[in-house]
């Protein structure tokens, strides 16, 4: 409690209420940060003392609470009071170093380049006229710009302003800063290109003569693969969102077989890239295997797991068959049937017990006929047998991969469909 009265009666809701008044009205009249100050130390102990007060709560859900009122109250008046403080020679700092983050992490176009640098030229003249500085832009390049910002920094440390009596000055180099930041934020940014801008910019249609093909992203695919420019395919793959592009580039890379097409890949799928991982599989690389495994985990993203387990089939990699063989237990059906083609893509003998019994006991046909393509993919004597025997099966999809199983075993099979 305030003043160290323990008298409750000065902690009724009236008394708590009138206080915070008269702090909001000293926090009008207040002109200083001392006067600030105080008005801050007012609203801690009316704070101390709401919190100290024994207030009745409401009888009826609709009233309103005391407590709440009140704090709802306080909290109004301490977001006054930091909209009052200010504005500081911080400030200022603050934004600047800002300035130089957006400077040094934005990736400009050629136009963007030239247009921060007038930004930052234009604010060095306004801010020596307003803080009688000598602040100099001394080349064109990030360095040199950033370095003009940390002579400005330098000055207004060096200026020691204060927060009352300089008060103007700051306002002032606040609004300069503010028209550095439009001029950045005004900047063309690479991000803000179209993408065959950036295509454009970046070379990738300079291979083009007369071209037959449409789109023209195509016929420079095709150029680029001929010359063995790895690095243009990669680059369409990343740039061109279309299923269709995205398959040729996949496809392209796969023909080219270069060393930097899977490393370009590798550095996407880490982030779960599933067309990079779908990439990696087509290729047939290898060196993808161990970091592939590491993905036959992610329960949680059932879209994942079926691209992974696709691409573990294709490069063939016995490494992966029990991580995969694990997962023909999960609830999810289609992942359960992704987990058998895998298998099944991967010709290991080890899968033929455990697709044996997904064919035996699993409650989906789609997941059993799954199984018994897989034990047909793996293909030995054990294998196709297991699958023969289902050629009476009540799922149709069954059935066929029994009788194309009997059919390289030899056997005559005939059968009615049953339902």
């Amino acid at each position: 409690m305030s003043d160290g009265d323990d008298d409750t009666t000065e902690l009724s809701f009236e008394s708590l209420d009138e206080r915070l008044n008269e702090a909001g009205e000293a926090l009008e009249a207040a002109e200083t940060e001392s006067d600030l100050d105080d008005v801050e130390a007012t609203l801690d102990d009316i704070e101390a003392d709401i919190e100290a007060a024994d207030l009745p709560e409401p009888d009826d859900e609709d009233e309103d609470d005391p407590t709440e009122e009140l704090e709802s109250h306080l909290s109004d008046l301490r977001d006054d009071l930091e909209a009052q403080r200010g504005p500081y020679a911080a400030d200022v700092v603050e934004e600047l170093e800002a300035a130089k983050s957006t400077i040094s992490e934005t990736r400009w176009t050629e136009r963007g380049e030239e247009e921060i640098v007038v930004a930052v030229e234009s604010f060095a003249e306004e801010f020596n006229g307003v803080l009688d500085a000598d602040v100099s832009v001394d080349g064109d390049d990030e360095d040199d710009l950033n370095a003009a910002i940390d002579e400005a920094i330098a000055a207004v440390e060096a200026a020691d302003l204060d927060a009352d009596d300089d008060a103007e000055t700051i306002a002032e180099l606040l609004e300069v800063v503010e028209g550095l930041t439009t001029g950045l934020d005004d900047s063309q940014e690479w991000d803000d290109l179209e993408v065959r801008e950036k295509l454009q910019a970046q070379g990738f249609y300079d291979v083009l003569g007369h071209y037959k093909d449409y789109p023209p992203e195509l016929s420079a695919l095709k150029e680029h693969e001929k010359r063995g420019n790895v690095e243009m395919i990669v680059l369409a793959f990343e740039s061109l969102q279309s299923n269709f592009m995205q398959e040729y580039c996949i496809e392209a890379l796969t023909r080219m077989n270069d060393p930097r097409g899977y490393e370009a890949m590798a550095t996407k799928a880490k982030r779960r890239d599933k067309g990079a991982i779908k990439a990696i599989g087509k290729m047939g690389a290898e060196e993808g295997v161990e970091m592939l495994v590491d993905y036959i985990d992610s329960d949680n993203d059932p879209a994942l797991q079926k691209v992974v387990f696709k691409a573990l089939g294709e490069i063939g990699s016995e490494e992966a068959t029990q991580p995969i063989a694990n997962k023909l237990e999960l609830e999810n059906v289609n992942v359960r049937s992704a987990a058998a083609r895998s298998l099944g893509l991967l010709g290991d003998t080890r899968a033929v017990a455990p697709l044996t019994d997904v064919l035996a006991d699993d409650e989906s046909d789609t997941v059993r006929a799954s199984a018994a393509w897989a034990l047909r993919q793996i293909g030995t004597e054990s294998a196709l047998e297991a699958a023969a025997d289902y050629a009476d099966d009540r799922s149709y999809l069954v059935q066929r991969e029994a009788e194309l199983a009997a059919e390289f075993l030899g056997d005559d099979v005939t059968h009615e469909a049953t339902v």
